[in-house]
């Protein structure tokens, strides 16, 4: 995720196993500092599993697609301003 940051893509979904608690618990935790030190990256982690609600997982993207279109409205206007 550091790489995809550091080349400039500010939207990020983590898909992962709902199973794997391993990846689970890591993941949880890198996104947590990565949103930490970089606080302008939009991260979401999906949990997919057989059994998982595909409504949620929906829900949470287009959470994620919404924050990203205020943050391109608001670098928009910032770079209006600066013109």
């Amino acid at each position: 995720m550091i790489e995809l940051i550091h080349h400039g893509v500010g939207n990020i979904v983590c898909c992962q196993p709902f199973a794997c608690l391993p990846n689970h618990i890591v993941g949880k935790g890198v996104i947590k500092e990565l949103r930490a030190a970089y606080p302008e990256a939009n991260i979401i982690a999906v949990d997919y599993d057989p059994g998982a609600s595909e409504v949620n997982q929906l829900n949470r993207i287009k959470l994620m697609l919404s924050t990203a279109n205020k943050n391109l409205a608001k670098e928009e206007k910032e770079s209006k301003k600066d013109a």
